[in-house]
């Protein structure tokens, strides 16, 4: 259930005492009479006489103005109450607006009228008015509040730049980000094309407590920043910590050793899970392992990797690519070995490479 905006007037003898101009007695009595009324539910009437008591005001003096703008406030919070946030709204900023208002309560009302705004939907009026507030101050809770207004109206690069704002002043106090902190940041940085920025952000905040959706975010931002070597590096981690343990995982995580320049971790896994009995030991299998040990240009490996799946496959054309690689590597013996049995099981290109031995 959506919780009803509330806006409250502050004791009217207390804003008297303010550098506002002063109050005639019936007229405090009035606003506390209304103000009992608002209190008590009587939203209609406390619009009504708050409206004309307003409009008899407004062209007033001074302290007429600030009587004006304190019943519009009145007929602000009925009108809130009504859940006419709009209308509410609309009456704050004319309070506001008013001679006799003070700087420190127009901005008060400022903010408010921010909340209603955003409340009615208004959510551009409600951008305006939060970074008008915030142009003089800070204020942690209203510029997340302001990001994420803007995130909502996809006007990323501003929203942008009030995040690093929000993340400074987090800093600066050593706060952590919540998670739907930090999801915003995720988002916005992403949505802004700053994919490095969001990049560092999460890496600076990963430790082996990070949760596994932390690591999946972490390398993925990595991929799509081009950063294959970082992503690699991540779900490396990330797997050893035990936060990735899906059999998915493991082949994201030698695909990503494969794509970021280290195959031969890739291939070392590979040779792990085949030696544990995690993965199968078939010809896809062995050929990813060969082609793993090839990459990383381990010619022993390499070399071994490519006779087993030759002896497994009984294959003609790996008989002959394994010839050939080891002839590429200068292991005249193996190589011959190799086309003698492609050339046995039928390979007429591995008679003209057994012709060069001759």
């Amino acid at each position: 259930m959506k919780r009803p905006l509330m806006i409250c007037l502050l004791g009217v003898w207390s804003l008297s005492a303010q550098a506002s101009p002063a109050l005639q007695g019936d007229v405090i009595a009035d606003l506390n009479a209304l103000q009992a009324q608002l209190q008590d539910g009587a939203l209609t009437s406390v619009v009504e006489r708050a409206t004309a008591q307003a409009e008899r005001f407004a062209p007033g003096n001074q302290s007429d103005q600030w009587a004006s703008a304190l019943y519009q406030q009145l007929a602000a919070g009925a009108l809130a109450r009504q859940d006419k946030h709009a209308a509410a709204a609309d009456r704050l900023a004319v309070a506001r607006g008013l001679s006799g208002v003070d700087d420190a309560q127009a901005a008060r009302w400022l903010r408010e009228e921010a909340s209603l705004r955003r409340a009615a939907g208004q959510r551009d009026q409600a951008i305006e008015l939060l970074s008008e507030w915030l142009a003089n101050r800070q204020d942690i809770d209203t510029t997340w509040q302001l990001t994420r207004l803007l995130a909502h109206q996809a006007r990323w690069e501003e929203a942008a730049q009030w995040l690093d704002r929000a993340l400074e002043q987090m800093s600066a106090r050593h706060q952590a980000l919540n998670e739907r902190q930090q999801t915003l940041t995720l988002a916005v940085y992403r949505h802004a094309g700053q994919g490095e920025q969001a990049l560092v952000w999460l890496l600076d905040g990963l430790n082996a407590q990070s949760d596994a959706a932390q690591w999946r975010q972490a390398a993925g931002l990595a991929q799509q920043a081009g950063q294959q070597g970082v992503a690699a590096g991540l779900w490396e981690t990330a797997w050893q910590l035990g936060k990735l343990t899906e059999q998915a995982d493991f082949w994201l995580l030698i695909q990503l050793h494969l794509a970021g320049g280290t195959p031969a971790r890739a291939a070392e896994h590979l040779e792990q899970a085949l030696a544990d009995g995690d993965i199968v030991r078939d010809e896809s299998n062995l050929r990813l392992l060969a082609n793993a040990w090839q990459q990383a240009k381990d010619a022993e490996k390499a070399l071994n990797a490519r006779r087993a799946l030759a002896i497994a496959t009984q294959s003609s054309d790996d008989w002959r690519a394994y010839g050939q690689l080891a002839y590429a590597w200068g292991e005249n013996e193996q190589a011959q070995q190799a086309f003698t049995h492609a050339s046995e099981l039928g390979d007429d290109e591995a008679e003209q490479w057994l012709a060069s031995f001759n």
